[in-house]
Parts: C-alpha cells; sequence; structure tokens
C-alpha cells in the first residue's frame, strides 16, 4: 500500500495493490502499519459507518467544530466524486478545495484531517461510501455549507440528481467563517 499527499494540508491517500485473477480481486483496505507510518493512530479510529447513494445523490458538505474528526473514506461499491474544503482557519490551504474519485476498482482511501468539510457525489447507479472516524457523533458540533455555494464554487460532475433537506438548508460559506473565527 503507497501512501500519498493530497492537495491539502494533512490529506492522505492510501493506494493500495488489489490482487486481481480470474476468481476476482483482493485487496486489503486498511493496514494499521501502514497508517502508523503515515503519523496516524490506527487505534484512534473508533467507528465505522457507511451510506449508500444512487446515481447523482450529493452528500455534503459537512464537517464539525471544535476538535473536528478526522475520518478515513473509501467507495466500497461503485464511484463517488469526493470533495475536501479546508475549513482550518490557520491552515496554508485554508479556503481551498480538492477533488478525487474513490471507486471499487482502485479501492483508493482518503485520509480527511480534522476541520476540512467533505462531500461527494455518486457517479454510478449506486455507490456505498465507508467512513472510518475517530470521534463519536455530537450533532452539537455538526458544521455543513451547501454544496453549490458560489464562493466555493465545486464542480461537481453531474446534475444534483438527489440533495437531503439539511443539506439544501445548509449555510453558505461566508456565513460559516466567522464561526470559525476566519
Amino acid at each position: 500500500m503507497k501512501v500519498e499527499q493530497g492537495e491539502l494540508d494533512g490529506v492522505l491517500l492510501f493506494r493500495p495493490s488489489p490482487h486481481r485473477d480470474s476468481r476476482g480481486l483482493f485487496t486489503r483496505t486498511f493496514d494499521a502499519a501502514t497508517a502508523a507510518a503515515a503519523g496516524l493512530d490506527a487505534c484512534a479510529f473508533i467507528q465505522d459507518s457507511q451510506s449508500r447513494s444512487r446515481l447523482g445523490t450529493i452528500r455534503g458538505l459537512h464537517g464539525r467544530s471544535g476538535r473536528g474528526e478526522g475520518k478515513l473514506v473509501r467507495c466500497a461499491r461503485g464511484a463517488v466524486h469526493d470533495v475536501l474544503v479546508d475549513a482550518r482557519p490557520h491552515s496554508t490551504t485554508f479556503g481551498r478545495s480538492m477533488a478525487v474519485r474513490l471507486d471499487d476498482e482502485d479501492f483508493l482511501t482518503l485520509y480527511v484531517p480534522p476541520g476540512l468539510l467533505h462531500g461527494f457525489q455518486a457517479l454510478t447507479d449506486f455507490a456505498d461510501t465507508c467512513y472510518r472516524i475517530d470521534r463519536e457523533h455530537d450533532p452539537s458540533a455538526d458544521l455543513a455549507v451547501r454544496y453549490d455555494d458560489p464562493d466555493l464554487a465545486i464542480a461537481w460532475p453531474l446534475p444534483p440528481a438527489e440533495v437531503s433537506p439539511r443539506d439544501l438548508d445548509a449555510g453558505s460559506w461566508a456565513e460559516l467563517l466567522p464561526r470559525l473565527g476566519a
């Protein structure tokens, strides 16, 4: 498994090497030693979650205030266009975004450090996205910015098919900045 630096400070991409043969494939989707060598405490991840989304569905942009939450994200079925926005005011990449394709062919795993907003769009009929999270969920710490915020100008690859009422009601990037102390 190779580890690469992402475009935003602290973002890591874990790239496994699937073994393919006539039966299908086998791949390691997580390796504690590789995570430790990249500076992550594998034991800190305390919760695994999974979502299933239909083609064109957008989820996000979500984050957590306070200590935030770090997470490992991968797509176990189908493909997603995964987006991160740096919401850490003291980061050198504050306000910048990056996007990466996560799918069930390459099995890339994305490490999202605390303080980033995260969202994705399903690129296939169904997409199962798996999260390994390092904090218990605290709804009072939830942050959200609309997926189509003009200040962020995220380029989603497909027209939005489904967006939750919560995500449609999310505030703007400009409204979030004072809450971040920016």
